[in-house]
């Protein structure tokens, strides 16, 4: 079966939110297209599951399937439920293994439902059977309307309590799925084994094209063997991989994910959060991406890079024309290595447009080439500096800056305020990744470019 034309961002939205269900080609049941004149009720059809499953009302999934009906465009663009355990707004009633079986099966039935949002919740192994058989779109008991293939596009089961043959339920699964584009399991301790079971279904899906394993524990086999699955996979465009489980200096997994990156020409979005890459990996990658033209984001964020290794990062900026966000975060260029990115960013590079130096142990040295650049280029958009070694010249820069409309205050990290005449910098609750860990219950990001990631890549669900 041919891969889909690829393409990025995918069709979820900004903010998760599925496009028109027109927007791909599904292969449906003449029951459905009869069904799809009648408005649903999914909460009738959930109380009555409830009913023949012998299984307790949740209170939380009922009032969130109350709400899906009333929503007018449910047909013609489909519905992300949003039925996320940390929602602060209303009364939360997390969503349990018993719980998760009656959703599926109500969803089996519900074409318009192309978004499930399970993230902070008390789901285990045991539940994900049943979201699992969703995926594969198999028949159940109370379902008179079946299609043959689930419509999930967008699936977040991010910090929930499920284990390694969880992994393996849901990476089967995937094996025959071909709607699913987008998979969050950030958090969930599947381990280097339930890795690979994920790396194995890469080799077969050409659908899905944003998978999140950030925070799972998978270890070195699991990321080599990725790394080798996404030199063939063309499908795959946004990839998070932070914080493995490494108990090797060699930074062999990074010299794999270096190799891929020089045959991939897919990938666009790269998250190698807590890798302990040092001197040698990133000279590695810079040199793969010498030969990449395809990746737009990537996250080296909490490693172990220093101001020499920032020579590397700088030479290929000269050179690079794709890359577009650049997360250096929690690293310790300080101000040689500021000085280093200023020069290229100043005199040669036009194409990256957010920058994160965040708690780079930079001085007022540093940051005042940062803001030099800035004034040169105009492409270089956004910039996140908290953390950093102040100097009142520091401050006065940035605060230019911002008073002359150069820097939104919208895209970068900091606000300037006088104190007896002198100019001091106050931290914003602004980033790459401001919506990672959460997204609001209800409606938009009323300002996507505070989220630098959405609004200059658009990343859905801040990936």
């Amino acid at each position: 079966m041919p891969c889909p034309a690829p393409g990025f961002p995918s069709e979820v939205g900004s903010r998760g939110a599925p496009a028109p269900l027109g927007a791909q080609t599904l292969r449906w049941t003449s029951a459905v297209w009869h069904v799809m004149s009648v408005p649903p009720d999914l909460h009738q059809q959930y109380l009555q599951t409830c009913q023949n499953l012998s299984q307790p009302e949740n209170h939380f999934v009922a009032r969130v399937l109350q709400e899906a009906d009333k929503n007018d465009n449910i047909w013609t663009k489909g519905i992300t439920l949003k039925i996320a355990g940390n929602n602060r707004l209303v009364p939360v009633q997390r969503v349990t293994d018993e719980d998760v079986q009656v959703l599926a099966s109500v969803l089996r039935c519900a074409v318009c439902v192309t978004g499930l949002d399970l993230r902070y919740n008390d789901l285990t192994d045991v539940g994900v059977r049943h979201v699992a058989t969703f995926l594969q779109g198999l028949p159940v008991m109370w379902c008179r309307t079946e299609v043959e293939n689930s419509t999930l596009r967008y699936l977040n089961l991010m910090f929930n309590d499920i284990g390694t043959s969880g992994a393996e339920l849901i990476a089967n699964a995937l094996h025959s799925n071909e709607t699913l584009l987008h998979l969050r399991l950030t958090g969930n301790k599947i381990g280097n084994k339930g890795g690979m079971y994920f790396a194995s279904m890469l080799q077969v899906n050409c659908t899905l094209e944003k998978l999140d394993l950030g925070d799972c524990d998978v270890g070195t086999q699991c990321l080599i063997a990725i790394a080798s699955v996404l030199t063939q996979n063309k499908a795959v465009k946004a990839i998070n991989l932070n914080r493995p489980l490494l108990y090797s200096q060699e930074e062999e997994t990074t010299v794999h994910i270096a190799l891929m990156l020089k045959n991939n020409s897919s990938l666009v979005e790269l998250h190698l959060c807590k890798h302990e890459i040092k001197s040698f990996g990133v000279e590695r990658l810079c040199e793969a991406l010498y030969e990449n033209c395809s990746l737009r984001y990537l996250d080296l964020s909490c490693n172990k890079v220093t101001r020499e290794d920032v020579k590397f990062l700088g030479e290929l900026l000269k050179q690079n024309q794709t890359l577009e966000i650049l997360d250096l975060n929690s690293n310790r260029i300080e101000d040689d290595g500021a000085i280093y990115l200023s020069e290229a960013l100043a005199l040669y590079n036009r194409t990256l447009k957010a920058l994160s130096v965040v708690s780079n142990n930079i001085s007022g040295k540093g940051l005042a080439a940062l803001s030099q650049a800035m004034k040169i280029n105009v492409e270089l958009s956004y910039i996140y500096i908290w953390g950093n070694n102040f100097d009142e010249a520091a401050c006065m820069a940035f605060s230019e800056l911002i008073q002359a409309g150069r820097l939104k205050p919208d895209c970068t990290d900091v606000e300037p305020y006088e104190v007896d005449g002198h100019i001091h910098l106050a931290e914003l609750s602004h980033g790459l990744k401001k919506h990672y860990y959460w997204t609001p219950s209800y409606g938009e990001v009323k300002n996507a470019a505070a989220n630098a990631s959405l609004a200059i890549a658009a990343v859905s669900e801040c990936f």
